[in-house]
C-alpha cells in the first residue's frame, strides 16, 4: 500500500484514541532519547478533550487504521506524527502540502533539536530555523528549535 491509498481527512471524536496511539508509537520511535512528559492515558485524554474537539486535527487513514496525525492551531503546526511503518512513504509530504493549502499565509512549528530527521524534512519543505531554546518552555524540558515557512512572494 502506498501513501496514495491513504485518505487525509478532518478528525472526528472517534479518531481521538487511534490518533493518540499513533502519536505515542511515533514519539517512542522517532524520539527514543526524549522523555515523554505525559503517560499514555494523559495523551489519550489530551487528544479526546483538547486536540480533536478544539484544534484543526487531520488524520491519515488506511482502511480503518489511523497512520498519521497533524494538528494546526492558527498559524502554528502543533503536531505532525506518522506511524513508524509509514515514515519515508511520502505521507508526511502529503500532510505538508495540506498544511500549506490550509495556511497559505505561512506556518510556524517547534521540533526538538535532537530530531534531525524532522529538521531535514521541514527544511526540504522550505521551513527556516529562526530560534533555538534550552527547552525550559516545553513539557519535556528538551532543547527545541522553531521553524517558519513563508510562501514565496507573488510575482
Amino acid at each position: 500500500m502506498t501513501s496514495d491509498d491513504v485518505v487525509l481527512r478532518r478528525a472526528d471524536d472517534s479518531d481521538a484514541r487511534p490518533a493518540a496511539d499513533t502519536w505515542l508509537r511515533s514519539f517512542a520511535a522517532a524520539l527514543p532519547t526524549v522523555r515523554c512528559a505525559h503517560d499514555a492515558a494523559d495523551v489519550r485524554d489530551w487528544f479526546a478533550h483538547v486536540l480533536v474537539p478544539q484544534y484543526e486535527t487531520w488524520v491519515a487513514v488506511t482502511g480503518s487504521e489511523v497512520v498519521g496525525v497533524m494538528v494546526i492551531n492558527g498559524g502554528e503546526m502543533k503536531q505532525l506524527y506518522l506511524d513508524p511503518a509509514w515514515r519515508g512513504r511520502r505521507l508526511g509530504d502529503r500532510f505538508m502540502s495540506l498544511a500549506k493549502e490550509q495556511r497559505p499565509e505561512g506556518l510556524a512549528l517547534w521540533t526538538f533539536q535532537v530530531n534531525e530527521p524532522a529538521h531535514r524534512f521541514y527544511e526540504r519543505h522550505g521551513f527556516i530555523a529562526v530560534e533555538r531554546t534550552d527547552g525550559t518552555r516545553n513539557d519535556e524540558h528538551e532543547p527545541d528549535v522553531r521553524y517558519v515557512w513563508q510562501p514565496p512572494p507573488a510575482p
